[in-house]
């Protein structure tokens, strides 16, 4: 009868003991489970878009964006109302740019394309062109419609297409993008100081290099 009893005690003692070791190894093995199972939708879920991303997703951006009237025909929401080239003549910073698609005879052109990107340069940009050749440029039709047309793709493209893009252009030749977030640069050499700006048939972005295609 004792060693029975004795017997008995020792299985309850073992048991006990044994218990609390399960339990740890239990809890242990949930825990790296839901550790894994937590770190696994993480590991496969795409990153969350930073600020700069979603304010390039919708919106305007560049620190040119900033001199864009707040209101009326030259605002963002004025501009997103009219057509390419009407919208463009009512920013005051684009007015070297209009005056040439003027002289192009490019203004109905543009105003009745539909879906188009236009890399707008700004007066400055224009600027840049050493004056003699600027007006020699504006004297030849042939050539401003060329240069001109060079600035325009034949669709709209957003920013994150600009990342690492190669577009053709309404002027037959090619033209290169590169950047991220709110910084891209148009064949290297010239940079989207306002871009993603709607109108009524195009997105535009304002740049401060006039581009020159390949001769």
């Amino acid at each position: 009868m004792n060693t029975l009893l004795f017997r008995r005690a020792a299985v309850a003692v073992s048991a006990a003991a044994v218990l609390p070791l399960a339990l740890t190894a239990c809890s242990s093995d949930d825990s790296s489970k839901d550790s894994a199972a937590g770190s696994t939708p993480s590991a496969s879920a795409p990153a969350s878009p930073s600020a700069d991303d979603s304010a390039t997703m919708n919106e305007p951006f560049g620190p040119a964006c900033s001199s864009v009237p707040k209101e009326g025909a030259g605002s963002f929401d004025g501009m997103a109302k009219d057509p390419v080239a009407t919208a463009a003549s009512n920013n005051e910073e684009l007015s070297t740019l209009v005056a040439a698609v003027k002289q192009a005879g490019l203004v109905d052109t543009l105003n009745n394309a539909e879906n188009i990107t236009v890399f707008a340069p700004t007066n400055d940009a224009f600027a840049k062109i050493p004056k003699a050749d600027l007006d020699a440029l504006l004297a030849n039709k042939a050539e401003l419609t060329k240069v001109l047309t060079y600035h325009v793709v034949g669709e709209k493209l957003t920013p994150q297409q600009l990342e690492k893009g190669s577009f053709d252009t309404l002027e037959k030749s090619k033209l290169t993008t590169a950047g991220s977030g709110t910084e891209y640069t148009v064949n290297d050499n010239s940079k989207v100081v306002c871009g993603n700006v709607p109108t009524a048939n195009a997105t535009v972005y304002i740049v401060d290099t006039v581009l020159m295609p390949p001769k």
